[in-house]
């Protein structure tokens, strides 16, 4: 019964983030939901620029704190291991969630384009974005990046292999696609106002600075294969490398 409990706390935690990644992208385009990042009316300016700081950094402490080896340990005490990952996945759902509702617009503009060519290669460069973090989880292990593997293996009763350094596609391109689609599309913008210009910049701060610890403990987990890999791809801008060869078979990611 438990491990059929934690198929379903799995599927749970993964139906809950499914829908909320697809509620950000209308949250963040300004799309037909019920509250958007422009939505609503604007409140005194001070009060809701520290509101929207503060969901900012309550989303990027615990996205990057829960990710650390040492607070994996110690979600490992409080649940079992096949659920950590879910776990994880569910506290992001939530937060996510939790900064859409409380978001509060800040009125003014930093840039309008409508009805021009430019307009539509903007909204295009939107959805690419969030096409490349989708299409980047699913390169490496989306069911496992978000605890579905986990919690059917410990259903069957299989013991997971040992992650494998790989480097699929995009991956050969920069180290982060996942990352990269992310900034494309906070910034893709036909229409920018000082709330969304707050929302990307505080998650390009806060993607800058996670990919940082994520980096050094990759290098920890995976030795000089990594530290080959930092040295002979870009990080998020794709560029040639004048001495690159081929990368290291294959990359684990968390």
């Amino acid at each position: 019964m438990k491990r059929v409990f934690g198929v379903l706390y799995g599927g749970v935690s993964y139906l809950l983030f499914l829908l909320t990644f697809l509620y950000m992208i209308a949250f963040i385009g300004d799309l037909p939901v019920p509250k958007t990042i422009d939505s609503g009316a604007a409140g005194p300016g001070l009060p809701a620029l520290l509101a929207d700081l503060g969901l900012i950094a309550l989303f990027g402490i615990q996205h990057s704190l829960m990710a650390r080896p040492a607070a994996k340990r110690w979600l490992g005490r409080l649940v079992p291991a096949a659920l950590e990952r879910s776990t994880y996945v569910l506290l992001t759902g939530l937060l996510l969630l939790l900064l859409a509702w409380q978001w509060q617009p800040l009125p003014g503009l930093v840039w309008e384009i409508r009805g021009t060519a430019l307009a539509a290669v903007i909204q295009g460069l939107f959805g690419l974005g969030w096409l490349i973090v989708l299409l980047s989880s699913f390169l490496i292990n989306h069911f496992e990046l978000f605890g579905l593997q986990q919690v059917y293996f410990n259903l069957i009763g299989k013991v997971p292999s040992t992650p494998r350094f790989q480097t699929p596609w995009l991956y050969k391109l920069v180290r982060h696609p996942m990352m990269l689609g992310l900034l494309i599309a906070f910034w893709a913008a036909p229409r920018l106002s000082l709330g969304h210009l707050l929302f990307a910049a505080g998650m390009t701060a806060y993607i800058l600075v996670g990919i940082q610890f994520e980096e050094r403990d990759l290098a920890q987990q995976l030795g000089e294969d990594y530290v080959a890999y930092q040295r002979q791809t870009p990080m998020l801008i794709p560029m040639p490398h004048p001495n690159k060869s081929t990368a290291p078979a294959e990359a684990a990611r968390s």
